[in-house]
């Protein structure tokens, strides 16, 4: 008789799943971060961090798998009970793309930069039947920050609860369609004759108006191929500011393809983040930013996410207009990044080969 319960709750579980569209194949690695003490006001990117290295499939034999989802929230000690959001700055995933690269014979590049997720966006969820494909024995760089934008009553302690959703190939009853991660960065000129990122003799009428002069917020400007330095985390003074940037040759489409899944990281003030395809004039996306309304922070981002998908092309020019309007009296720092998930038409799976990554 016990034997027939079980029976018939497993089947009953396998309709239940079933019918919500649930499957077997899927599956969550879930990780804690380190407790961090909230005590005193932290801009962004100033606040406690910590890193973390992770696997999806620890031990065992390697395999493929495919990424469908990340998430990240803010959780008490325990791990479990619910946090306020507005101490999320950021949760980064970052794998070794030369090492990945070679597992899968790939030719074009691509970023190193699997997720962000930050205030406004706490989860990515690709469209149903499309993931990014990986070796459950490649390893990931976890970086979780907090920051603390409006003044407490108390102190806090915090973490990051992260989870990563995977199914493994060789459960699959359809094939899954592969993406891979291209970003679009604003940036602001440091040093220069103009504010046209890796091009050589611009053309307003075809690349744009160029980024506009800035100041350094921190850290790691960037050079061109062409000396003139940017930087892609910048003050914004009191008022409002739009930054149009070139970013084709940031991008460096390798071929024509379709973009399913947009996310966004902004920084508190930003009212939107635009991509916008210079050769035909249109917009290819737009996301807008709710801010809260009694404190500093951002509330949620638009983002966008079809299995249809929007069509981008090599030859395009592309160019990102951020908008940012501080309110306040004192500087504010920023960012606009775009991260574009786009259908890997060359994907292959790699043919019969021992899998042994980690020695690559």
């Amino acid at each position: 008789m016990k034997n027939l319960m079980r029976h018939l709750v497993t089947v009953l579980c396998m309709l239940f799943m079933s019918s919500w569209g649930f499957s077997e194949s899927e599956q969550s690695l879930e990780i804690l971060s380190p407790i961090y003490k909230i005590d005193r006001i932290y801009k962004s990117m100033k606040g406690p961090q910590s890193q973390k290295s992770v696997s999806l499939l620890e031990g065992e034999p390697a395999e493929l798998l495919w990424i469908t989802g990340y998430r990240a929230v803010m959780v008490g000690p325990d791990g479990d009970s619910t946090q306020s959001q507005e101490f999320m700055c950021h949760s980064n995933l970052n794998f070794d793309v030369k090492k990945h690269r070679k597992l899968f014979n790939w030719s074009k590049t691509a970023s190193n930069r699997l997720f962000t997720l930050s205030q406004g966006q706490f989860s990515i969820d690709f469209p149903e039947g499309f993931g990014i494909p990986v070796f459950s024995d490649e390893t990931y760089s976890l970086t979780t920050q907090v920051l603390n934008l409006n003044p407490q009553n108390r102190t806090h302690r915090v973490r990051h609860k992260v989870t990563i959703d995977f199914r493994r190939d060789r459960d699959l009853k359809e094939p899954m369609k592969a993406l891979f991660m291209k970003s679009a960065q604003g940036l602001v000129l440091l040093e220069g004759l103009d504010g046209f990122y890796n091009i050589e003799n611009p053309d307003t009428e075809k690349h744009g108006q160029g980024c506009l002069i800035g100041e350094n917020a921190s850290g790691n400007p960037r050079e061109d191929s062409y000396g003139r330095i940017f930087t892609g985390h910048w003050i914004v003074k009191p008022g409002r500011e739009v930054n149009h940037t070139l970013v084709t040759r940031w991008m460096n489409l390798p071929f024509d393809t379709t973009v399913h899944y947009i996310a966004v990281h902004l920084h508190p003030f930003a009212e939107s983040l635009e991509l916008r395809d210079l050769t035909t004039g249109e917009s290819v996306f737009k996301s807008k930013v709710k801010a809260p309304s009694d404190r500093m922070g951002i509330e949620s981002v638009d983002y966008f996410s079809s299995p249809n998908g929007i069509p981008l092309f090599k030859n395009h020019d592309y160019e990102i207009i951020s908008v940012y309007n501080n309110t306040t009296s004192e500087d504010q720092d920023s960012m606009a990044v775009m991260f574009l998930y786009l259908l890997d038409k060359e994907f292959q799976i790699p043919g019969p080969q021992p899998l042994l990554t980690n020695s690559l």
